[in-house]
């Protein structure tokens, strides 16, 4: 063997790394060295999972509290539309009728009672009047029937033609008077014969008469409107032998 194979030889025996030399040492030192960097990046990294574990935990927190605050949000909507509906149930009537409708019905009441009132009044109104027509004809047919001598007599002196100007003039003022309160006085010689208003009180046969016609008036007659106060005292002129 060489002198160079032996160089070549020897330090590959004596590498100080397979033999465990000061360079062997110093490897190891060197990776005693980087131990605490590591273990440093390994904080770094163990406090990196722990804020994100914390953030992680805050945000599903958070979630939780959104989901929360959501389900009591939802719940006093909830509560709310409850006392809404109670409120307004509360607010109808035992009809179901909330207050504008119970104001609209209150015043329709309102409206028919006074329509009825009116109408009542109006009828009432009516019935008075005609009361007081009646009592007003009733008094007019008093105070003629007390007159009705007195104007018989007036009458059979303007007949005879024993009555003086201021006389007349008198009677007229009568029977103005009466035509004032609608007091009518009829029987007129030569009209037909009127069982309804006129009071036959004698008959005299004529053959040359067609119909029954007053001959003679004894006493006038009176009416008012429809009604006959008195009828007519004739004599009548019957066809006949």
């Amino acid at each position: 063997m060489s002198a160079f194979d032996k160089d070549d030889t020897g330090p590959l025996k004596g590498d100080p790394a397979a033999a465990g030399g000061p360079d062997g040492n110093e490897a190891k030192a060197s990776d005693a060295a980087s131990t605490p960097d590591q273990e440093a990046a390994r904080g770094r990294h163990a406090d990196k999972g722990a804020a994100d574990g914390s953030q992680a935990a805050g945000q599903t927190t958070s979630d939780s509290s959104a989901k929360d605050a959501s389900s009591a949000d939802a719940q006093a909507d909830d509560k709310t539309d409850a006392d809404s509906a109670k409120e307004e149930s509360t607010d109808k009537g035992s009809d179901g009728l909330t207050p504008l409708g119970q104001a609209k019905k209150e015043a329709a009441d309102y409206l028919e009672a006074l329509q009825r009132e009116r109408a009542e009044f109006v009828n009432f109104r009516n019935r008075a009047k005609k009361e007081q027509d009646i009592f007003r004809q009733h008094g007019i047919v008093d105070v003629l029937t007390a007159l009705l001598p007195a104007l018989d007599d007036i009458d059979r002196i303007k007949e005879h033609g024993q009555m003086d100007d201021s006389f007349q003039a008198v009677a007229k003022k009568i029977d103005k008077t009466f035509e004032k309160f609608g007091v009518e006085k009829f029987g007129e010689k030569g009209e037909d014969f009127d069982p309804t208003k006129h009071e036959a009180i004698l008959h005299k046969p004529d053959p040359d008469a067609k119909k029954e016609t007053v001959d003679t008036v004894v006493e006038a007659g009176y009416r008012i409107g429809d009604r006959v106060i008195r009828a007519a005292r004739v004599v009548v002129t019957s066809p006949g032998q």
